[in-house]
């Protein structure tokens, strides 16, 4: 067993947190190592039902965003914060984002990627601790992965379809890390 699947068997049965109570699957990630690394919030129903990230409806639209900017989600490592769903897909309270760090910084270390995409405010706060609005854009780098933020591929379902296209743009940049 290698080091990410090993951390996938610790996610399944974590009970560091209550959301552990009300999942159906934990979501630890998925993907391949060495490349582009894309961080989303946590998972939503589709991906609690599935135990797989980014499947549900912002899952498509990453799906689209990645096919936009040329990258095939097969050549990624996708994950969240949180691994497990918070109720009513409300944001996760800073204590939820804390069990669930050191899964993030293993993940982070076993996948090795040249670039890291933080997608959205949850993620851009997680890895910078930074509160409020996210800086979009290369915002620094993390054990030798340039550090990327662009916007949560939810917001072009949710009032701002023009702003997948500023999802592109960043994932383009970063790929080309």
């Amino acid at each position: 067993m290698n080091e990410l699947e090993a951390i996938a068997k610790e996610v399944r049965g974590c009970t560091r947190c209550p959301l552990a109570k009300g999942r159906k699957n934990a979501v630890p990630g998925e993907g391949v190592r060495g490349g582009l690394m894309l961080v989303g919030e946590a998972p939503g129903r589709s991906e609690d039902e599935q135990g797989r990230p980014f499947v549900g409806p912002a899952g498509k639209k990453l799906d689209e965003a990645l096919r936009k900017a040329g990258v095939e989600r097969r050549e990624v490592f996708i994950t969240s914060v949180v691994k497990c769903r918070p109720p009513g897909n409300r944001e996760p309270k800073p204590e939820e984002v804390a069990a669930c760090r050191g899964y993030l910084e293993r993940q982070v270390e076993a996948v090795g990627p040249k670039a890291i995409v933080l997608l959205g405010r949850v993620a851009y706060s997680a890895f910078t601790g930074k509160k409020g609005r996210m800086k979009r854009g290369l915002i620094g780098e993390l054990g030798g992965a340039k550090l990327y933020a662009t916007y949560h591929p939810a917001v072009a379902l949710h009032g701002r379809p023009s702003w997948l296209k500023v999802i592109v743009e960043d994932i383009k940049v970063a790929a080309k890390s």
